[in-house]
């Protein structure tokens, strides 16, 4: 593959694999009577129970009202449930119920189905080294991100 035919395909290739992903895992989740989303809610609480509903708008990136009317719908669904903060009432932490517990135990494997289904023919040498390649280029974005701002900041200061 040349430097070109890469900058020409390399952003579309991730957003495509990025959509078709999402629409596999919207797909998959749905037999559990779930959506990826709600999903990815249940999975973060699992993971840090007690964090802020601003905390985990933040972490999955959404917006809070967004987050809002998924949480709602979990709380519906007895999977997950608000309690307020002891120091301040305006304040709500996540914790998952008894219910949401169990559908992560019966969602467990469906992770590991999706990867290997999109991994499938790829040696797992090969995927180790593309997901190591994957997150330098996250890392490469990053710090990309942060110069570019730094830059913007610069340019503000000089001309004001």
């Amino acid at each position: 593959m040349t430097r070109g035919s890469v900058d020409q395909n390399f952003l579309f290739t991730l957003a495509e694999l990025y959509r078709l992903l999402r629409l596999y895992a919207d797909k998959e989740a749905s037999r559990f009577g779930i959506t990826r989303a709600q999903w990815a809610v249940l999975a973060k609480v699992e993971r840090s129970e007690g964090m802020k509903q601003s905390e985990l708008a933040e972490l999955l990136e959404v917006q809070p009202i967004t987050l809002t009317r998924l949480i709602d719908k979990l709380c519906d669904n007895d999977w997950l449930e608000r309690r307020n903060d002891a120091s301040d009432r305006r304040v709500k932490r996540l914790y998952l119920r008894k219910a949401g517990r169990q559908l992560l135990g019966r969602m467990s494997g469906l992770r590991s189905e999706i990867t290997a289904n999109a991994l499938d023919g790829i040696n797992p040498a090969d995927a180790h080294r593309l997901l190591t390649q994957l997150e330098t280029i996250k890392e490469n974005v990053r710090a990309a991100i942060q110069t570019s701002g730094a830059e913007q900041a610069r340019r503000e200061q000089r001309y004001g």
